[in-house]
């Protein structure tokens, strides 16, 4: 399943898929026009593709050209975009595309700044799951685009046994068990923890990973001293710009931050468009 696809057709259909009445009725004829799109703001670019192919699904014959490419910076003033083809079929995806761009650039700008907060390079930034429904896999190459990784995509491509799994099985020794006698031997196995004791059982239990939830910086850092390079240690919970590098000097391999997606702003562009003169 194209699931990029899908998402630029339902969002197509959302806005305009039973017609444009406002442009339909001032354009009764085919006519050709130009759209640029301009930023008026400085920010991180993220969705240039995605830009691209709504104006493709609307008029597969448009013409459409960009100087710049996902991740670059962008200054307030510089035409993002440009765009050549069909008169009605500019003004049908020109909100869709920049409702695109907002959200993505929004990201992906968010996201470079943590990753420019980050003054321990060895530590690596991740986002999670808590994306927008529909668009995580556009949101999550947004974080790329900053500069930052993925977590797991979704549930089928990471082994996470949580503090609900924990409840389920009964314990974290149960829960590893149960898991690792069906997974892959290919698979790493990682168990969420928030006390001491929790460390120990997941280190006891052999676990590739340990997530570190919610602790204080001390408890971080006397659990990876405990850990001692037995497991890879994830930090996450209260992660923000003014706790990124407390939580980073304590050792920890990895810190996930939901807010690189849940908290970004959209950016600020606009959308010009003209006949074209003959």
């Amino acid at each position: 399943m194209n699931t990029i696809e899908n998402i630029i057709k339902l969002a197509l259909y959302e806005d305009s898929g039973q017609g444009d009445i406002t442009a339909e009725y001032i354009l009764p004829e085919p006519l050709s026009g130009n759209g640029v799109i301009i930023a008026k703001e400085s920010f991180v670019l993220a969705g240039i593709k995605v830009a691209e192919t709504i104006f493709k699904f609307l008029d597969p014959d448009c013409n459409t050209s960009s100087f710049f490419s996902d991740g670059d910076p962008i200054k307030k003033g510089e035409i993002v975009f440009k765009v050549q083809g069909d008169l009605l079929s500019l003004l049908k995806g020109e909100r869709v595309a920049l409702n695109f761009l907002q959200r993505l650039s929004g990201i992906a700008t968010l996201t470079r700044t943590y990753v420019e907060e980050l003054k321990i390079s060895k530590v690596r930034l991740t986002d999670t799951r808590k994306t927008t429904p529909g668009l995580r896999s556009l949101e999550k190459e947004a974080v790329r685009a900053g500069g930052a990784y993925n977590h797991r995509m979704s549930l089928y491509d990471g082994i996470l046994i949580k503090d609900n799994h924990i409840a389920v099985a009964g314990s974290i020794k149960k829960a590893v068990d149960l898991v690792r006698k069906r997974a892959s031997h290919l698979m790493k196995i990682e168990v969420e923890v928030s006390t001491f004791d929790e460390v120990k059982e997941a280190v006891d239990a052999g676990v590739e990973v340990i997530m570190l939830d919610n602790m204080s910086y001390d408890l971080m850092s006397e659990a990876v001293n405990y850990i001692d390079g037995r497991a890879f240690v994830e930090a996450s919970g209260n992660v923000s710009l003014e706790t990124l590098n407390k939580i980073a000097a304590t050792g920890v391999d990895m810190i996930s931050c939901g807010a690189l997606t849940h908290q970004a702003r959209s950016v600020d562009l606009s959308m010009r468009i003209d006949q074209e003169t003959k």
